[in-house]
C-alpha cells in the first residue's frame, strides 16, 4: 500500500531510518536542535 507524503516528511523518515539502522550515522548542522532543522525536517529526532 502506498501513501502520499511531503518531501519534508520523506527526508525526515529516511534520516531517522538510517540513524536507527546504523549507529555510525548522525545528524549535525545549523539549527538542527534549536529550530528542528531546515523546514523542521529533524523535528522529533
Amino acid at each position: 500500500m502506498s501513501r502520499i507524503i511531503t518531501l519534508r516528511e520523506a527526508i525526515g523518515e529516511a534520516m531517522s531510518e538510517e540513524m536507527r539502522r546504523d549507529d555510525s550515522v548522525f545528524l549535525m548542522g545549523e539549527e538542527v536542535a534549536e529550530y528542528n532543522g531546515a523546514y523542521k525536517v529533524s523535528k522529533g529526532m
